[in-house]
């Protein structure tokens, strides 16, 4: 009784999150839940407190509110690359992993020596940023991305 329970209220749900709170650890969480496949998720959120509101963040007064034409569609066009189907199993936790390399190098009694770090290379123009994205995204990719900049159409004028 309780699995067709569960099914219907899954296939009620589809295409709508639920939001809701758990309490978990002596902590309450602010929880969502999504069919996906034959179950639920549920994902923990941030309560509005902890989130700072968006006219607080100073440096976002320089962003320009508009963006030029060719350097969006170059921009989606290097996001596109990166659409697919998730799968969680996609995606480990290089620190935890790296942190057990390290206790067990330490407790094998070996020497603990950090890498050293290269500061990423500063970007001085946009659209080529977003084309060397584009080509190195590409180069892993077996279908390459084409980049047509279209020309903006020619104004009419009003009668």
């Amino acid at each position: 009784m309780a699995a067709s329970a569960f099914a219907v209220m899954r296939e009620g749900m589809k295409g709508k999150v639920g939001i809701g709170k758990l309490a978990l650890y002596g902590r309450e969480y602010l929880v969502a839940v999504r069919p996906q496949e034959r179950g639920l998720v549920m994902y923990t959120l941030h309560h509005a407190a902890e989130i700072r509101n968006i006219s607080a963040v100073d440096e976002l007064a320089s962003v320009p509110a508009t963006v030029k034409p060719e350097e969006l569609k170059l921009a989606q066009q290097v996001i596109a690359t990166f659409e697919g189907p998730l799968d969680l199993a996609d995606y480990k936790d290089e620190y935890r992993e790296g942190l057990q390399r390290i206790i067990e190098a330490k407790v094998a009694g070996q020497e603990i020596v950090a890498p050293t770090v290269e500061a990423p290379s500063r970007v001085v123009n946009l659209m080529d940023a977003l084309k060397k994205s584009l080509d190195a995204v590409s180069a892993t990719k077996k279908k390459p991305a084409k980049v047509d900049v279209a020309q903006p159409a020619p104004k009419r004028k009003r009668a």
